[in-house]
């Protein structure tokens, strides 16, 4: 039986990640951090088959205590600061937690536990030029990441990851922000949707598909990065589409924009290429887009009725 250390367990890769390994017979290990108490319904299901231990990338003896103790095989770092509108409130935080976070776990697993393989989430945001706290903190990390690699030979890696939503998004987030407040309408709960730019496209996936390339890098014989992403865009104003005709109502009806959530264009093209990780991996996404939404919107319908 394998052991892996999940950080960010409750979020949602996470949770998802450690239902894949649960279902793989690993033991999971769950880093989980007492300062923020959140996300425990993502793994309220499977909670009884894991390990939750306190500890937080602040803290780097808590670190060493895991690290120690458990000796894992594979390590994923999930966890960290990631709505980017909020790295600008904490940017010296953001910057602690993702990038500093990341370099205290590199140098405890390079200490006490260098055969262990591990996995850096990393995000699109960091290609182009980062125009953000957020970008900057995980470009710096997925450079740490590469050059421990070479420096001290540790089998690390970047999943550079592209937008990938579920029903354990949160709210803040602009996919389930749109399925939410679909469902809402529908129920009469609300009776408007404010949104910025509806043109504004992004390289959408589903998380649980992307989860499983995560895994899958682990697995290779040697360490590399991979791009992971659907290549194919689409925009919020698809988002609303879908999303309110699934509920048989037109979202024109319902949407304003707010100019205040209107975000500057992106620095850099959203669409991803995952063809290194289809030929390497062998992985491509399984759930359409439409798909997503859909099980967004059934899934908040849902709740929303039993609340």
């Amino acid at each position: 039986m394998k052991t892996a250390l999940i950080t960010g367990i409750t979020g949602q890769d996470g949770s998802y990640l450690a239902e894949l390994l649960l279902e793989k017979n690993y033991r999971v290990i769950g880093l989980v951090s007492q300062k923020y108490n959140i996300g425990w319904q993502n793994v309220e299901q499977i909670k009884d088959k894991l390990v939750i231990e306190d500890g937080d990338l602040l803290d780097r003896e808590s670190l060493e205590r895991v690290m120690k103790t458990y000796q894992p095989e594979e390590i994923y770092n999930l966890a960290g600061l990631t709505f980017v509108p909020a790295s600008w409130d904490q940017p010296t935080l953001t910057l602690d937690i993702n990038t500093l976070g990341v370099s205290r776990i590199l140098e405890v697993i390079k200490n006490y536990s260098s055969q262990s393989r591990f996995y850096q989430a990393s995000s699109a945001k960091i290609l182009g030029e980062p125009q953000d706290p957020y970008s900057i903190s995980k470009a710096a990390a997925h450079l740490l990441v590469k050059v421990w690699r070479h420096q001290f030979h540790l089998f690390a890696c970047s999943g550079i990851m592209y937008n990938h939503e579920s029903v354990r998004r949160g709210s803040e987030f602009v996919t389930r922000k749109i399925t939410q407040s679909a469902a809402k309408i529908k129920l009469g709960l609300e009776k408007t949707l404010a949104l910025g730019n509806l043109d504004a496209k992004q390289d959408w996936g589903y998380a649980p598909d992307y989860v499983e390339a995560m895994w899958l890098m682990l697995q290779q014989d040697q360490p590399d990065d991979f791009v992971i992403a659907t290549g194919q865009l689409h925009s919020v104003r698809d988002i609303c589409q879908m999303a309110f005709s699934h509920l048989r109502l037109n979202y024109q009806d319902f949407v304003t924009i707010d100019q205040a959530l209107v975000r500057p264009a992106e620095s850099n093209s959203p669409v991803g290429d995952a063809s290194e990780a289809k030929k390497i991996l062998g992985w491509q996404p399984k759930t359409s887009f439409k798909d997503m939404i859909i099980s967004m919107v059934e899934h908040d319908l849902k709740e929303l009725q039993h609340d």
